[in-house]
């Protein structure tokens, strides 16, 4: 999807709401009002759960009566669980029950994944995340034995049933999650193959941080008579302090970026590059320079990838250094500071990556080389 680019520089200077009142959101439900299985209840409580976010609170109830659901949303704000939990219990009602999730980066398979495992602890539901950059034999392995949910990435998935090791017409329910970064990605062909190979008569979920033309022609064509949640709160998070950073006259921005690095308050810091090549660069420079960095990016396959960013959750890592692959699909709690070493393509990418800080109600920094 081609979008515009943009050169406003005071797009990337916002501060932080710090002094006006913000409404306390007020849920129409808490997660034990909702009519879940006890031990799926019991697994929400083990996660900390209680009070829903504003698109859990909103999107649980429809899910659960089986519609068809649009749901837009800031990114951090929550959809994962607001679709899991739901279909999790539609499963434990139904053993039967298949459940495809599209999605368009290995990261957020991996991390729905994740998600699925916790909340479904001692329920006996199985799943198989198929994405590329990884060996496909154990995928197709996996796809033998009897699973709940298919997590994956459009590409893999259309591999993956040509080789007629996943059949479409046994799926009732699909979710496509990042909508619109699929769409970015050129994954719209092979989501119209996903879909055309499943059953009309199914559930489909949708969901999307913004919208678009070509988002809301996908939602005609793969939606039955969708309910539509919006949740968003504007373009950019509320708690972002954002601001751009000018290279002084006889100074590098390697320098400029090494001073920033040193100061107290940069305890994890997300830094954004443009090309693959750039961003391993940038990350051995600042390796010489003493910071414990990693990277992530195209060319490093799916267990490296992972491994850099387990070492940056777990806070082993003080700068982790990414192209655009990364903007999506992270969770990690925490991340003092982005820095759009690069400046990103569009304003909507730009927005993606600065949404990995500012998460969960905390503030957050992002600051952009100009």
């Amino acid at each position: 999807m081609a979008q515009k680019q943009f050169s406003d520089i005071s797009k990337f200077v916002n501060r932080a709401v710090i002094t006006e009142t913000i409404p306390v959101f007020k849920p129409e439900h808490m997660f034990c009002d909702f009519n879940l299985d006890e031990k799926l209840k019991a697994n929400i409580v083990k996660k900390s759960y209680a009070m829903p976010t504003p698109i859990q609170d909103k999107v649980i109830p429809h899910i659960m009566n089986g519609c068809d659901v649009v749901g837009v949303a800031n990114t951090g704000t929550g959809k994962t669980a607001a679709f899991l939990i739901p279909l999790i219990n539609k499963v434990l009602k139904d053993r039967n029950q298949k459940i495809l999730i599209m999605v368009p980066t290995r990261e957020l398979a991996d991390q729905i994944d994740d998600e699925l495992k916790e909340f479904s602890v001692m329920l006996s539901i199985f799943s198989v995340c198929c994405v590329g950059g990884v060996s496909i034999d154990r995928q197709l392995r996996g796809l033998r034995h009897s699973n709940n949910f298919i997590i994956g990435t459009p590409g893999r998935l259309k591999d993956l049933v040509e080789r007629k090791a996943l059949h479409l017409s046994e799926f009732n329910t699909v979710v496509l999650d990042e909508a619109d970064r699929m769409l970015d990605m050129g994954f719209v062909n092979d989501m119209k193959f996903m879909i055309a190979g499943m059953p009309p008569a199914r559930q489909t979920l949708f969901f999307s941080a913004t919208m678009s033309h070509e988002v809301d022609h996908l939602i005609k064509v793969f939606l039955h008579e969708p309910v539509t949640i919006s949740v968003k709160t504007g373009d950019t998070v509320r708690a972002i302090d954002q601001d751009v950073v000018r290279v002084a006259l006889g100074k590098t921005k390697i320098d400029v970026l090494h001073d920033l690095l040193r100061q107290a308050d940069f305890t994890k810091v997300l830094i954004f590059g443009k090309t693959k090549h750039g961003v391993e660069r940038l990350k051995d420079a600042l390796v010489e320079r003493g910071f414990k960095s990693e990277s992530i990016h195209g060319n490093k396959n799916q267990s490296r990838r992972q491994k850099a960013l387990d070492l940056f959750k777990s806070g082993q890592l003080h700068v982790l250094v990414a192209t655009d692959v990364a903007a999506r699909g992270i969770d990690v709690n925490d991340i003092s500071h982005v820095i759009n070493y690069d400046l990103p393509a569009t304003y909507e990418d730009y927005i993606h990556r600065i949404g990995r800080t500012g998460r969960a109600g905390k503030k957050g920094k992002a600051l952009t080389f100009v």
